[in-house]
């Protein structure tokens, strides 16, 4: 099979991206883009992001999640720790995550060290999600191999049946990372693909050092 995509093209020319109009810190950057993604693109689901790890077997892997907090500590989202994804942050906790803004024709890029958040406040979060989501959970032994979706539904009512009408707990296989910036890179979309590349970079005493970069 072979199909030749090279007439797939789309021009860009939304928004521009200018040293001289950007703050010093890329979190305040972050945060305006966000809220203007949510607010004029409302079908996109902002805050989906691919997280890119190093997988136990040395090869990187791509996967979107879904960010659930950021602030100047860094970009929160939750996992089960005994996944795939689980395992190799464990092991190399330098990830990468990526959001493509496809409306707004924006990307921002955070390379960030990774570090658990603590148990209290993942279990803060556990208990302010639905029912469902928690049950779901503790349903699924994330990334292991299993014979069919059946095996899921029914270990699913076994539990609804278990805890009916009772408060679930968090399993402790589960729960928040938070990433910490080390460098942030915001895209603009232009013209003859000219784009505009903004580069935040994190020095040792923690402020930013800015730079463009070449499309």
């Amino acid at each position: 099979m072979e199909k030749d995509l090279g007439d797939y093209r789309r021009s860009y020319g939304l928004g521009k991206l200018l040293l001289k109009d950007t703050p010093e810190d890329p979190l305040e950057l972050f945060e305006t883009w966000f809220n203007e993604v949510d607010h004029y693109f409302p079908k996109q689901e902002t805050n989906a992001m691919t997280i890119s790890t190093i997988g136990l077997d040395g090869y990187p892997k791509n996967r979107v999640v879904l960010l659930k907090k950021y602030s100047q500590n860094g970009f929160i989202f939750y996992t089960n720790y005994d996944s795939e994804k689980g395992k190799a942050i464990i092991k190399n906790p330098n990830v990468c995550l990526s959001f493509f803004w496809q409306e707004a024709e924006r990307q921002v890029i955070i390379k960030g060290i990774t570090q658990k958040i603590s148990k209290d406040e993942s279990i803060r979060y556990f208990n302010s999600r639905p029912r469902g989501s928690q049950l779901g959970a503790m349903v699924s032994n994330q990334s292991e191999k299993i014979e069919n979706r059946e095996f899921l539904e029914n270990k699913l009512k076994v539990l609804e049946e278990k805890f009916k009408d009772k408060d679930l707990d968090k399993p402790e296989y589960w729960g928040g990372f938070l990433v910490n910036p080390i460098s942030i890179e915001f895209w603009q979309g232009r013209s003859n693909r000219l784009h505009d590349r903004l580069l935040y970079e994190k020095n040792i005493d923690l402020s930013w050092e800015k730079s463009r970069l070449s499309p």
